[in-house]
């Protein structure tokens, strides 16, 4: 039996029943790039296209467990991030990223794509004070943004992100209403790169998700930050433009389009 050829990358995300979003979502984004993905699950979910209804994050002590186990076997080439679930959990990814020689891509999932608020109490200052300095590619939503930084403004947003430790941000957006979205990433040196898409019809679930976990792919298999933040972008926008309706309302993002 040959070794593992496909570099390895560590999901911590939460689970979605319906496959969009979260761990199913990084598993499918990861093997577009070429990955193979290993697991802990952060949290529980109770949602559906329609609605999210709760939230279970791990016991602290069970996920530390399994991330020890995990990590002490397998060797991995990356980290991704997305729904944590609580800041005790915020805590032990810190504490295991300390001594982590590969990129992390935090997706710091502040709220469901149906709107409802995923920040545990506390949760908001761990991630801003413990996690963000360790963090290789930070890819929130304005929204997410502001609740990290207290700035509405993107550039604004981007210096404070960086100014908390990250190492590269990248700011997305839904269009507002207007026919483009325009993501925005600072690189390392501060200088801001903008990117122009055609906004496409329609209401996503996984989308973020999808992102951040093909762009931890790229960084994994050797990609420069900003190759696999470009890389990332195109792969995102080619999965909703493929995207297939399984539920009754947000569609899931096709990431098995090319």
């Amino acid at each position: 039996m040959e070794n593992n050829a496909k570099p390895v990358v560590l999901a911590l995300s939460g689970h979605d029943p319906s496959g969009a979003a979260g761990i199913q979502a990084d598993i499918e984004a990861l093997a577009g790039a070429g990955c193979h993905c290993v697991s802990v699950l952060t949290s529980l979910t109770a949602q559906n296209t329609r609605e999210f209804r709760s939230m279970e994050p791990q016991p602290p002590a069970r996920f530390g467990e399994q991330l020890d186990l995990l990590t002490d076997d397998i060797r991995v080439d990356a980290c991704k991030i997305g729904l944590i679930g609580s800041s005790q959990l915020a805590g032990i990814i810190a504490a295991y990223l300390r001594d982590a020689q590969y990129p992390v891509v935090l997706d710091p999932v502040l709220a469901s794509g149906t709107g409802a608020d995923l920040t545990a109490p506390g949760l908001v200052s761990c991630m801003t004070e413990q996690l963000l300095p360790l963090t290789t590619v930070i890819t929130p939503n304005l929204e997410e943004a502001v609740a990290l930084t207290g700035y509405d403004e993107t550039t604004k947003a981007l210096h404070a992100l960086l100014d908390l430790g990250c190492h590269t941000a990248l700011i997305t957006s839904d269009g507002n209403g207007r026919d483009e979205v325009v993501n925005t990433w600072m690189d390392n040196n501060r200088e801001i790169h903008s990117y122009h898409r055609k906004k496409l019809p329609g209401i996503y679930h996984g989308s973020g998700c999808t992102l951040s976990a093909h762009l931890a792919g790229r960084l994994a298999r050797g990609d420069s930050v900003r190759t696999a933040v470009e890389n990332a972008q195109d792969y995102t926008w080619q999965a909703l433009k493929n995207a297939v309706r399984i539920g009754k309302s947000q569609l899931h993002p096709g990431r098995f389009c090319r």
